[in-house]
């Protein structure tokens, strides 16, 4: 489980309950996840339990490489898109909260028409996360088509983001909210840090080399290529520690699994399972 440390957390929808009851929320002491159906808060994370007792009952108490295949036949449940499926989904997923005919695209954080999806200019592109050429998967129905990685992103800054690993560092990239680029990775705005890491870490779960497909893992290194592995993974494991997930994200997981592929990205209910396993 997570070692106790001291983290910086973004605001999140709850935080204004706190505040209103001038309560100091408690750090997360590492222990076994249990089974309870309340969401909790804490200076590290926003750990959403609704779940243990049902989805999760055959994760939950383990850890490690246990914990991982637990979690892998869990999530491995679930109904496939197409490609051009995924469209529609994301204008449902990734929908602005405060216009409806809008989606939020990751890296920039700009809130864009729904209708400027394509692939000129302007508009907004479906952005695999993991780098599709990351495993050679291509958007065949499965890790290319899975909606839990897949997120809306600017035409040119999903170019310059291209399949580089993750990394801090790099120079600004042009209206990319803050992101940074370099040579051999991408560092994304602070703001979508740990969603990248979590949704990296679901693909490392979810994708073990079955049904076709290459057994994708998380590494130390950048400069993957064509190899089934994306990095960095200390980096990615403190964008996961310092970013929790947020009102946006939560509802995001929600969707997917309600209306979508009825499967669940663990690591946004349970942040504290990417140090467990890695």
């Amino acid at each position: 489980m997570l070692a106790i440390r001291t983290r910086r957390r973004k605001a999140v929808v709850l935080a204004t309950a706190a505040v209103i009851a001038g309560l100091t929320a408690p750090s997360l002491t590492a222990s076994p996840a249990t089974a309870t159906t309340t969401t909790t808060t804490t200076d590290t994370a926003t750990t959403n339990t609704d779940y243990d007792d049902t989805y999760y009952k055959d994760a939950i108490g383990k850890t490690g490489a246990s914990l991982k295949s637990s979690l892998h036949t869990i999530i491995s449940d679930q109904t496939k898109l197409s490609y051009s499926a995924v469209w529609d989904a994301l204008k449902a997923t990734d929908e602005d909260p405060d216009n409806s005919g809008n989606v939020i695209l990751l890296y920039s954080g700009v809130s864009r028409s729904k209708s400027l999806n394509g692939g000129d200019t302007g508009d907004w592109n479906r952005e695999h996360v993991w780098a599709k050429s990351h495993g050679d998967f291509g958007t065949s129905t499965g890790p290319g088509t899975d909606i839990h990685h897949l997120r809306p992103s600017d035409v040119r800054v999903n170019s310059v983001r291209g399949n580089k690993d993750f990394d801090n560092g790099g120079s600004a990239v042009s209206e990319g909210g803050g992101s940074l680029t370099d040579s051999d990775s991408f560092e994304p705005r602070d703001a979508v840090k740990g969603d990248v890491a979590r949704m990296i870490f679901y693909m490392a779960v979810r994708y073990e080399g079955g049904d076709g497909f290459a057994d994708l893992e998380v590494n130390g290194q950048v400069g993957n290529g064509s190899n089934p592995y994306i990095g960095k993974l200390s980096v990615l494991k403190a964008w996961n520690d310092e970013d929790p997930p947020d009102a946006f994200e939560e509802h995001r997981n929600q969707v997917v699994y309600d209306d979508y592929q009825h499967n669940r990205n663990p690591f946004i209910d349970h942040p504290e399972w990417v140090e467990s396993i890695w």
